[in-house]
Formats: C-alpha cells, sequence, structure tokens
C-alpha cells in the first residue's frame, strides 16, 4: 500500500497539483488536510474518473478540513472532534486489511508560545492533550493504525533548519514536542519517516511563503508526519519526501507531500 500526506492548503485552488501527483505516485490511499472546502462542493468527481472513487470527508468552508481519497475500499469512516468545537480535523477510515486510517490536522497555534498569552497555542495543547487521553482508551498498540497529517509541531532537533533560533517559534518550543511525544508514546507509535532516515540528517517538509527564494534559504521545517502502531511497522518499506513539489506551479502549497510505503 503506497499512501500520500498532503498539506494542500485549498484543494479546490490547487487540484491540478494533486491531479498531478496522482499521476505520477498512484498511491493507494491520499490524505489531504487544508482542504478548505464543505462536503458538497468537495470535487468528487475529479478523484473517481481517475480511480480514486472511495472519499472520506470532513469539511468546513474556508478554513481546515480534512479528506482521505482511495482506490481501495473503506469499509467504514467517522468523523471526531477535539476541544468542543466542530471544526474538521480529524477523519477516520477502515480499509481492507482491518487497517485503520486517521487523518489529523492538529492547530497550528499562532505567533506566541504561551498559552495564558496566546488563546490559538493554549488551544493547540490543548487538542493534543485531549488526543493524547483519548488513544489507549479509544484504540490499542496492537491495532494496526496509521495516524497522519499536518501535526503542525517539528519534534527533533534535526527537523527544523536551526535548533537553536527555532527553539522559542511555535512549531518547535519545548512544550510542543514534548507534548507531540507524549502522543506519540501514548500507543508506540513509530514515526514512518524516521524509520528510514537518521535523526542526524535533516528533513523537512514546510517552507515558509515569506521566504524570496525557499530552495535557497532552505529554512524547512518538518510538519508532516505518518506514523504506524507497532504491528504495522515491520511492513514499512520505504519513506520519502516530494520536496520538489514546493516548487510546482503555478500555486504550490507552503507544504509537500510525504509518501509511504507498506508491504501487504
Amino acid at each position: 500500500m503506497r499512501l500520500i500526506t498532503w498539506n494542500i492548503n485549498s484543494v479546490r485552488l490547487r487540484l491540478d497539483l494533486v491531479l498531478r501527483l496522482l499521476e505520477e505516485e498512484s498511491p493507494d490511499v491520499l490524505c489531504l488536510q487544508e482542504t478548505k472546502v464543505v462536503d458538497d462542493l468537495f470535487p468528487r468527481a475529479a478523484f473517481e474518473e481517475r480511480g480514486w472513487g472511495h472519499i472520506a470527508l470532513a469539511g468546513m468552508k474556508g478554513y481546515n478540513g480534512v479528506a482521505i481519497v482511495s482506490r481501495l475500499p473503506i469499509d467504514a469512516h467517522d468523523v471526531h472532534h477535539w476541544c468542543g468545537r466542530q471544526d474538521c480535523r480529524h477523519v477516520v477510515a477502515r480499509l481492507p486489511g482491518d487497517i485503520e486510517v486517521h487523518n489529523l490536522y492538529v492547530p497550528s497555534g499562532g505567533d506566541v508560545p504561551d498559552p495564558e498569552k496566546n488563546e490559538k497555542f493554549a488551544h493547540k495543547l490543548a487538542f493534543l492533550d485531549e488526543m493524547i487521553a483519548w488513544w489507549p482508551t479509544a484504540r490499542r498498540a496492537d491495532d494496526r493504525l496509521v495516524v497522519v497529517g499536518d501535526l503542525n509541531i517539528a519534534p527533533l532537533e534535526n527537523d527544523v533548519w536551526s535548533h537553536r533560533q527555532m527553539i522559542d517559534v511555535v512549531s518547535h518550543t519545548p512544550i510542543e514536542v514534548e507534548t507531540l511525544t507524549r502522543m506519540q508514546r501514548s500507543l508506540g507509535f513509530v514515526d514512518a519517516l524516521r524509520h528510514f532516515v537518521p535523526e542526524s540528517e535533516k528533513l523537512y517538509t514546510w517552507w515558509s511563503y515569506r521566504a524570496r527564494d525557499w530552495a535557497a534559504s532552505d529554512r524547512g521545517r518538518r510538519l508532516d508526519h505518518v506514523w504506524v502502531t507497532p504491528p504495522l511497522a515491520p511492513a514499512l518499506t520505504a519513506a520519502r519526501v516530494r520536496r520538489d513539489a514546493r516548487g510546482w506551479a503555478p500555486k504550490p502549497s507552503d507544504h509537500v507531500p510525504v509518501v509511504v510505503d507498506l508491504a501487504p
């Protein structure tokens, strides 16, 4: 099974780029974040006519939104909401082989890394804390789970362009890293990218729109992740980042796709 996750930053605005990715990579499952469209207006037909006809959605107008698009049958799907908000950040699909895919879009947290001064940052931490408590009660470590998405945290020193300069920047602060680590440990999730790429190597999936030349400055962060539970770890065969997609014309997302392959 080939699975791809991508924060597309508006699926309708960048539909041509999504279809290019499908043609080049031919994934079995594509997980999108920040689709920014209500379910009724999701461009379903474009996927169905190309063979990706199984779709699970949680969308809203103009903000957030997650989608799972699959060539494989979706046996069941569900939507979870967190912190009492119906803001379309978590969709789940059960696939053949008893594999359950969770597609997440974690709140970004604003600019000030202080929960007392910044409600957005407080919400981000509360969102993660609520999920941390949920995983061990709703799922088991021996379930066949894949968790993907824009988690909006770069946890390792080499997941950012400069650990020293990013330590007080939202997405790489110690409290965010500690909280995401607790979520990863809640069911013993295995980081699929770092399963293949040593922690000593720089690895990014996001480059800011603010950079005049993103490739030359290369001030990236690894905000997009794929985790699997221990039963699926032996099935991991490859993982890579489609860095080139950051430069796709005419209007690229600031995130790039993460591709993970699992053996049958």
